[in-house]
């Protein structure tokens, strides 16, 4: 199958290095970052799998959790997180899927002939906690994943859903934002952003941050 964004993320129940994960049932009421990993033991994977651990605190204040997934057993899971905690001096503290029968990556879409017709891609979902899949990005395996910016793109999500704004190009924290062309009503603008708005052009207005 092919996952859109706004589809629901497909659920599942598979074994994991932190046992068996019902995969709804363990995003709950946050949102979550599952990422896929050819194999275990590849030394790209490994530095992604270190920086994961490390950002543990900024992903818990965006309510965000971590989920890998490779094709290998849990044994060997249990065995590659021995060798990330030594090399990137962490503590691996996320639940990597062991999808030895390949049914969360034929779930999910990760099995591309094109590029390999055994191991998986390496594509990461964002799923907001109704489980909808709001960011999907994929990667050549040599080159490693960029936390700043999924980082970066959890806030906007987080930002934009609670507000009538959308993101410019290179936003980041803090920055000002866009305000939709959809909200043409001066009063709730003035209600919404008592800031005031800078309006390059008609449909290009600029305003602070709204929670910043």
């Amino acid at each position: 199958m092919s996952i859109k964004l706004g589809d629901i993320a497909p659920d599942f129940e598979q074994a994991s290095s932190q046992g068996t994960i019902r995969f709804h049932d363990w995003i709950g009421d946050s949102w979550a970052v599952l990422f896929s990993h050819p194999a275990d033991f590849t030394p790209v994977c490994t530095t992604e799998l270190g920086l994961t651990a490390k950002l543990k605190e900024e992903f818990s204040k965006r309510n965000v959790k971590a989920i890998a997934l490779s094709v290998d057993p849990v044994d060997s899971h249990l065995k590659w997180i021995e060798d990330i905690n030594d090399t990137q001096n962490t503590e691996v503290n996320f639940p990597i899927i062991a999808d030895a029968d390949r049914k969360v990556s034929d779930l999910y879409d990760l099995i591309h002939p094109n590029a390999n017709d055994t191991l998986t891609v390496r594509s990461l979902f964002v799923i907001d906690p109704q489980k909808k899949v709001r960011l999907i990005i994929t990667y050549p395996a040599s080159t490693g994943r960029n936390f700043d910016e999924i980082l970066r793109v959890i806030d906007s999500l987080q930002l934009t859903d609670q507000h009538k704004v959308a993101t410019p190009g290179n936003w980041k924290q803090g920055d000002d934002v866009v305000i939709v062309p959809s909200l043409q009503d001066e009063e709730e603008i003035r209600q919404r952003f008592p800031g005031g708005y800078k309006a390059v052009r008609p449909y290009l207005r600029l305003t602070a941050q709204p929670n910043a």
